[in-house]
């Protein structure tokens, strides 16, 4: 308690710069998750993608990322054992964020598209372990954390193969792709603009005080679906079939059809993605938040302020314009060749997959979702579409991660012992 009260305002500040910092590494490193599918099928420019991300990665930070910063924040380690330490809390969470962040951006600058949510969670578990006890780490919830490893990426990879194996059925593989994919595809826009705000309205706007029930809700969902499929089939019908770009490759016309339907499908993406992995930056800073303002009592009940949240939206987002670009390469154009149709299917696949989990608490892997749902959309077509090479090398990161995470975690730990007080 007497750290706490004689250096609480520094270890605050020193959360903040490192919440920043570890949201920093998110934009630059995870944010490939949300707009490299539609950089490498051309449907958008580097430059839109940045544009379309610094808006819906914020909003998502802002609208849903509260549910799974409770997680991140409460349920990796056994609170109880801080008790009579609670400093020890704090410089633990402050450790991982550190860690994580330095983390994040070795892997950055070397083009890796590593997992954030491995990054936090190693971390915090290695800090756990090693700096306080085997017993304050809660396996039973790492465990289930480490099996939406394994479960998410199957699901993405599931999603992404049924429903290019739909496009395929309905409009790649007929007589008439282009007509059919006008006829189509704002069926699809409908069933993207519908998954996405019925997570918004069922676990986001809590966070600014609006509530509905379960029939409004679906209903609200329902009417922005119909918008979104009506805005974008105004849209559909100006793009009209040139024989001569066809020439090369039949289906140019009917990508172009879908080159719309990426751009909703990345807004889409990148709202997911910040409603899910700000808790990866944010849940540290927030238990630091806590047990500072309650002057060192741990487990008392404690609000997630605005500001904790607009500190995580702000890091990604400078993180994706000042450096975003190293990793959009790898998942973009190495481990398939994608067009505008299979990064549809894929990234759609990949948000549906993303805000299932962000609504049931569940901090996935949001690099290992969207590998998985291009996996599966490279699957729909064959063994042959994949680079082997490319997907071992980023499994081999990911195996990388945790360890590395855990490593540095322990090392700032003892660091910031030694510099406060044991």
């Amino acid at each position: 308690m007497e750290i706490i009260a004689n250096y609480g305002d520094v270890l605050l500040i020193l959360a903040i710069v490192f919440g920043l910092f570890m949201a920093w590494g998110v934009g630059a490193n995870d944010v490939a998750n949300a707009m490299g599918t539609s950089v490498g099928s051309g449907a958008v420019t580097i430059k839109q993608a940045v544009i379309i991300a610094v808006i819906f990665e914020f909003a998502g930070a802002i609208l849903a990322g509260g549910e799974v910063t409770a997680t991140i924040r409460k349920g990796i380690l056994d609170a109880s054992l801080f008790t009579n330490d609670p400093h020890l809390l704090v410089y633990g969470m402050l450790a991982s964020l550190l860690a994580a962040g330095m983390w994040l951006m070795i892997a950055s600058n070397l083009g890796w598209p590593v997992s954030t949510t491995h990054s936090i969670v190693g971390a915090i578990v290695g800090f756990g372990a090693v700096g306080v006890g085997v017993d304050a780490v809660a396996w039973g919830k790492v465990s289930n954390i480490a099996m939406s490893w394994i479960v998410s990426p199957i699901l993405a990879g599931s999603i992404a193969f049924m429903l290019f194996r739909s496009l395929q059925n309905l409009i790649i593989d007929t007589s008439k792709p282009f007509d059919n994919a006008k006829k189509y595809v704002p069926f699809y826009m409908f069933l993207v603009g519908f998954v996405i705000s019925l997570v918004t309205i069922f676990k986001g706007l809590k966070h600014i005080g609006l509530s509905f029930d379960t029939f409004t809700s679906y209903m609200l969902a329902t009417g922005f679906g119909l918008i979104v499929a009506l805005i974008g089939t105004v849209i559909i019908r100006r793009i009209h079939i040139d024989p001569d770009e066809n020439i090369n490759f039949h289906f140019t016309s009917m990508e172009r059809v879908f080159s719309v339907l990426m751009i909703i499908t990345a807004a889409a993406m990148a709202f997911a993605h910040g409603s899910n992995d700000v808790a990866n930056a944010i849940g540290p800073l927030a238990a630091i938040y806590g047990v500072i303002e309650s002057g060192g009592i741990i487990g008392s009940k404690s609000a997630l302020p605005v500001w904790i949240l607009l500190v995580g939206g702000s890091g990604i987002v400078i993180g994706l314009v000042t450096y975003g670009h190293k990793v959009i390469a790898t998942i973009g154009t190495g481990i398939t060749q994608l067009t505008p149709s299979r990064g549809f299917a894929a990234t759609l696949a990949a948000a549906a997959t993303v805000v299932i989990a962000s609504g049931t608490g569940l901090p996935v892997s949001t690099t290992q979702v969207l590998v998985g749902a291009v996996l599966g959309v490279g699957l729909a077509r064959g063994m042959a579409a994949l680079d082997t090479r490319v997907i071992n090398r980023i499994f081999l990161s990911w195996i990388v991660t945790l360890p590395a995470g855990a490593i540095m975690s322990i090392l700032f730990f003892f660091a910031l012992k030694g510099a406060f007080g044991a």
